[in-house]
């Protein structure tokens, strides 16, 4: 039985697609949902000259955090109306790295993710947090492709 499932969410409609077998999982289990985004530290590229001060980095990075608590907020509400108990963590940091420190750290279960299921030279570009994860931790994970999911086109 799960009693911890960790769920990285980036506000996207394709991380979300996670929320059906979460709803299944975490109510026959009775499991506890914790919701995660990882937002990452501001990087600036200047060339000589600071384009933003200190200040309005940190207030940029405090919005950021804001937006990322009341989206996991909202999910969590919707999880909470399918008798699902669900809160929300905002940590700041590289999205795997994160994921990894978090999940090894906090007594987590299973892992349940969205992935794009890119391969070749594209997973080499942009990496794959879910690849990095199965490699860096013993808790299983639970992989659901995006692309067998239907996405609201607007």
């Amino acid at each position: 039985m799960y009693k911890r499932i960790l769920v990285p969410l980036d506000g996207s409609q394709i991380a979300e697609c996670v929320i059906p077998h979460i709803e299944a999982i975490a109510h026959d289990s009775s499991a506890e949902v914790e919701l995660i985004s990882v937002i990452e530290p501001f990087d600036i590229p200047t060339r000589g000259k600071i384009a933003l001060s200190e200040d309005d980095l940190k207030s940029m990075d405090a919005e950021a955090k804001q937006e990322a608590h009341t989206y996991l907020k909202n999910v969590a509400n919707r999880l909470g109306g399918a008798k699902v108990k669900a809160h929300s963590v905002v940590i700041t940091g590289k999205p795997a790295e994160s994921l990894i420190d978090y999940a090894v750290n906090n007594d987590i279960d299973l892992i349940i993710m969205a992935t794009h299921g890119r391969s070749g030279i594209t997973k080499w570009f942009f990496g794959s947090i879910a690849e990095k994860l199965m490699r860096a931790v013993e808790i299983p994970i639970l992989l659901i492709k995006a692309n067998g999911c239907e996405i609201e086109v607007n």
